[in-house]
């Protein structure tokens, strides 16, 4: 009720060329808006998988991920951090009408699962080896449980990100000109839009457990810390402090109205417009 109370008042001072269109109450509505209705569809996004909502969830599913010693719980605890980021990423996802609209969201959601799957497993997967096969070499511990995370987490997060909007690229999404005006459906705009978001969120997870691993290496070179018992609470500080950093980041890199010049979409669409510059949802 709250989101439609300020999408009506932002509906009023558009309309109200008397009133100021930016004052604090107008500015505040715009930003409940942006954050809880989506730009494609304007349905309203669920709280879980709104953007306030991504560090509250996500941040202990991380620190989770983080210390797990035994394969089966690292892919549980994977399981469970992919399965809310690639729904996350499906519900802020580009929204552009498609013909047979079920049978693309059922298509989604059983890519998305598979993703899941597969990334849980590789992410479990250098645990199991080493717990398998005794591998308790200080080389091989730095490798496994220091060094390797990071590219992990964020390749696996990329790749459920690219699978489950994958048929964006497929089906292409709508483009659009300066004024708003829809000028076409484009595949190229929508494996751009994919490949960005794809990428922002290889960098926000890579950093997000490359970052605090550097950073407790110095801590504890430094000896800032005196008690062993004492860095688990630095060490969960840190990795809170790193994603809270990273987020806003990850999310702005691209903007989220995406640009595509003319010269990179398909000529089908060109036939029907003069204009340079063309824009896009990219999602989230």
């Amino acid at each position: 009720n709250e989101i439609q109370r300020n999408r009506l008042l932002i509906e009023t001072n558009e309309k109200t060329l008397s009133e100021p269109k930016q004052n604090n109450q107008t500015k505040e509505a715009f930003l409940l808006s942006l954050s809880s209705v989506h730009p494609d569809t304007e349905k309203i996004i669920p709280v879980l998988f709104r953007p306030p909502a991504f560090l509250p969830i996500t941040l202990p599913l991380v620190i989770i991920s983080s210390v797990q010693q035994q394969a089966k719980h690292a892919f549980f605890s994977q399981f469970a951090f992919h399965t809310y980021t690639t729904a996350f990423t499906l519900v802020n996802g580009n929204a552009t009408p498609k013909a047979q609209e079920d049978s693309v969201q059922q298509k989604q959601i059983l890519l998305g699962l598979g993703a899941i799957s597969y990334s849980a497993c590789v992410g479990a997967l250098p645990l199991m080896y080493m717990n398998r096969y005794a591998l308790k070499s200080p080389l091989m511990q730095l490798v496994v449980r220091k060094l390797l995370p990071a590219p992990l987490l964020g390749l696996t997060s990329a790749f459920t990100v690219a699978v489950v909007r994958s048929p964006e690229f497929e089906n292409g999404i709508e483009v659009m000109d300066r004024h708003g005006k829809v000028i076409g459906v484009s595949k190229k705009a929508g494996e751009k839009a994919v490949m960005e978001t794809a990428l922002s969120r290889a960098v926000l997870f890579g950093t997000t457990f490359f970052l605090p691993e550097v950073l407790m290496y110095c801590v504890q070179r430094a000896r800032l810390v005196k008690s062993p018992r004492g860095l688990s609470p630095v060490r969960m500080f840190v990795i809170m402090s790193v994603l809270a950093g990273m987020l806003p980041v990850s999310f702005s890199i691209f903007p989220q109205c995406g640009e595509i010049k003319r010269a990179d979409l398909e000529p089908e669409i060109l036939a029907s417009t003069e204009e340079t510059e063309f824009f896009y949802n990219r999602g989230i």
